[in-house]
């Protein structure tokens, strides 16, 4: 038997403790049967840089859950979100976990092809938040960002938070959402997966698209609220939403 999970758009932080002892009961409950982890972005409702490690004692305690979990269950693979997409190498070693920075990852599980992506580098039709993610994205503006203390950090942290509110307070829903034919270029980039699993949006879905011969089933997660957790089970082949 073979169980691999996936899961995405936790945005822990020390304001919502329930969600974080959620991540703990899934960790509990599903160590013992699981293969592997996947965490699809946005792990953390924001991340300003490792620094943090020392600074938050809710950054600690969720680091320290994923090595342990890491060390006795099974390896866990992180690929960064737009909340969290400053994580880096510290937070990935004294986690326990592997980082990957690709916009999109083509993996096999137990020989089968699943392609994992966090989701939001497919929202073309949101222009703005793309020419923001451009920025951030930006070696040299990362370095200047990091350098700043973390104080001014969280201050800048919170004003953009509070514009991302307003943007998506003003936006028509749709934007919002993964263009349709930037999934399907993503699909013929990577030759065409069987199965495709990203978060971010919050819109958890099954979809089928069919492209050129090919037929690929997109797995939407679900973004967690509180007290449930939300993953994406690949168990012998098959996939399942719990």
């Amino acid at each position: 038997m073979s169980r691999t999970l996936f899961i995405s758009d936790l945005h822990l932080s020390a304001e919502r403790p329930e969600t974080t002892r959620a991540l703990r009961a899934l960790l509990d409950s599903q160590g013992a049967q699981c293969d592997a982890l996947y965490i699809l972005g946005d792990l953390f409702e924001y991340w300003l840089g490792d620094d943090m490690l020392d600074a938050d004692p809710h950054a600690r305690e969720v680091a320290d859950a994923l090595a342990a979990f890491a060390r006795d269950c099974a390896p866990v693979t992180l690929l960064p979100g737009n909340r969290d997409f400053l994580l880096g190498e510290r937070f990935a070693s004294e986690a326990g976990v592997r980082l990957v920075t690709q916009e999109a990852v083509r993996i096999d599980v137990h020989a089968q092809p699943v392609l994992l992506a966090h989701g939001d580098a497919l929202c073309t039709d949101d222009l703005a938040y793309q020419q923001f993610r451009r920025q951030v994205r930006d070696a040299e503006w990362r370095a200047q960002f990091l350098a700043a203390p973390l104080a001014l950090r969280t201050q800048q942290a919170q004003e953009a938070r509070r514009q991302s509110g307003e943007h998506k307070y003003q936006s028509a829903a749709d934007i919002m959402d993964v263009n349709r034919e930037a999934v399907a270029e993503l699909l013929r980039e990577q030759n065409f997966p069987p199965l495709f699993i990203h978060g971010h949006t919050h819109r958890p879905a099954h979809h089928t698209h069919h492209i050129e011969g090919h037929i690929c089933h997109r797995w939407v997660l679900a973004a967690w609220d509180d007290a449930r957790a939300h993953a994406i089970v690949l168990e012998d082949g098959e996939v399942r939403s719990i």
